[in-house]
C-alpha cells in the first residue's frame, strides 16, 4: 500500500471518528442544532393541525444553496438506500427526525379523508413542479430512512408554487376560515400548499350538544349562543329553533326573541316572524329598536321597519338619532309625501343638538332632497 493511499484512508477514518463523536455529543448534550426543531399549529373551526419539523436553512454561514435545493439537495422522486430500512424513500419534509403532522379531528386533505391522529409526513418531489404528500402511520423513525409504503395512510398530489425567497423552511396557513385552511411548506423560492377541511358544522353541533348537558345548559345564554352559531351558518334550523325556544323559556328578552325571528325568517315562516318581532319590540331599548328597524330594511321588510322606527320616535320624540333613522327609512320608501315628512324629521333632528355623525347625515339628506 502506498503512503498516499494510507494517508487518504487515515483521513477518512478520522472524519468518520469525528462524525461519530459529534453524533454522540448531540445525543447527550444540549448543543444547538444546525436545523433547530420547530412547531407550527393552526386551528380552524374546532380542528387543530400541528406540524413538528426540523427547520433547515438555504444559507448556512458562507454556504449559499440558493438554486440548489429543489431537485439537488432534495432529489426528485424516491431515493434507493442500502442502509436503515433499505428501501425507496421520499424527503422527510423537513430536517433530521421524522416530520409529524397531527389532526385533532377527522379531516379531508385535498378532498381525501384522513382520520384524526398523528402521522409521519413525507414529500416526494417531481420534475413537473408537482409533489406527492405522504401521510404515514409511522411517526417515530429518524427522517425517512425507515419509510415503508405499506404504512401509508394517505397520498395526495399537489402543485408546487413559486414564491419569494424564504431562507428558513417553515409551515404556515395561507388561507383560513372556520371550515377550511390551506397550509404550505415554504422554502427557498418554492412553496408546497395543501388544503385541509373538516366537517366543522357537524363537529361543532355535536360539541354544543355535549356542552349544553353541562353548566352551559342552565340559564338562557348557552342555548342562545348555540342557536346563534347555527344561524350564522344556516345549519340545522330545527335544532336552532329548539334551542332558542329553550333560551326564551329560561329568560325571555329582546336578544333571544330577535334571534328566533331570524330563525323563523330563514325557514320562511313569515306569519310567525311578525308575531315574534312585535313581542321583541316591547322589550327593546332605544338602540335595539333602532337596529331592528335597519335589519328589517336590509331584508326588504320596509313596512315592518317603518313600524319599528315610528314606535321608537313615539317612545323617544326628543332623540335626534331616532328622528334621523325614521327620516332615512321614509327616504328609502320613496314616496313624495314620505320625502316631505323626512325633510321635517331631518330638520327637527338638527334642532336637537345631534352628534356630528347624525348632523352630517341630516345635512346630506337635506341636500339630496333639495331642502335648505
Amino acid at each position: 500500500m502506498t503512503m498516499k493511499m494510507r494517508n487518504f484512508k487515515s483521513r477518512i477514518f478520522i472524519i468518520a471518528l469525528l462524525f461519530a463523536c459529534f453524533s454522540l455529543q448531540g445525543q447527550n448534550l444540549n448543543i444547538p442544532r444546525r436545523s433547530p426543531r420547530a412547531q407550527f399549529s393552526q386551528t380552524f373551526g374546532i380542528t387543530k393541525v400541528t406540524i413538528d419539523y426540523g427547520a433547515p436553512k438555504v444559507k448556512v454561514g458562507n454556504n449559499d444553496r440558493t438554486g440548489k435545493i429543489w431537485g439537488q439537495q432534495i432529489p426528485y422522486g424516491f431515493q434507493k438506500i442500502n442502509f436503515a430500512g433499505k428501501g425507496d424513500i421520499p424527503w422527510r419534509a423537513g430536517a433530521d427526525e421524522n416530520t409529524t403532522i397531527s389532526f385533532s379531528t377527522d379531516v379531508k386533505v385535498e378532498g381525501k379523508p384522513l382520520a384524526a391522529g398523528t402521522y409521519g409526513f413525507h414529500i416526494a418531489l417531481h420534475d413537473d413542479n408537482t409533489a406527492t404528500l405522504i401521510f404515514s402511520e409511522n411517526t417515530s423513525s429518524w427522517g425517512s430512512f425507515w419509510y415503508n409504503e405499506a404504512e401509508d395512510a394517505l397520498r395526495v398530489k399537489v402543485e408546487m408554487e413559486d414564491t419569494e425567497f424564504q431562507n428558513v423552511l417553515n409551515y404556515s396557513a395561507i388561507e383560513l376560515d372556520g371550515l377550511y385552511t390551506r397550509l404550505a411548506l415554504t422554502w427557498e423560492k418554492k412553496r408546497i400548499p395543501f388544503s385541509v377541511e373538516a366537517n366543522t358544522l357537524q363537529l361543532v353541533e355535536n360539541s354544543l350538544k355535549d356542552e349544553l348537558r353541562g353548566a352551559s345548559g342552565f340559564g338562557w345564554q348557552g342555548k342562545f349562543q348555540a342557536a346563534q352559531y347555527l344561524v350564522r351558518y344556516n345549519h340545522n334550523m330545527p335544532l336552532a329553533e329548539q334551542w332558542i325556544d329553550e333560551s326564551i323559556a329560561a329568560n325571555k328578552n329582546f336578544q333571544n326573541l330577535q334571534l328566533k325571528s331570524s330563525i323563523l325568517f330563514i325557514q320562511k315562516k313569515m306569519d310567525q316572524v311578525m308575531t315574534v318581532l312585535d313581542e321583541a319590540s316591547t322589550l327593546a331599548d332605544i338602540n335595539q329598536l333602532n337596529a331592528l328597524g335597519y335589519t328589517l330594511m336590509q331584508n326588504n321588510l320596509m313596512e315592518k321597519a317603518l313600524e319599528m322606527f315610528e314606535l321608537n320616535v313615539e317612545r323617544n320624540p326628543e332623540d335626534a338619532n331616532v328622528l334621523n333613522s325614521l327620516g332615512e327609512a321614509l327616504v328609502a320608501k320613496g314616496g313624495k309625501a314620505d320625502k316631505k315628512r323626512a325633510i321635517k324629521l331631518f330638520k327637527r333632528s338638527n334642532s336637537l343638538n345631534p352628534s356630528q355623525l347624525v348632523k352630517d347625515s341630516n345635512d346630506q339628506h337635506l341636500s339630496d332632497l333639495g331642502a335648505k
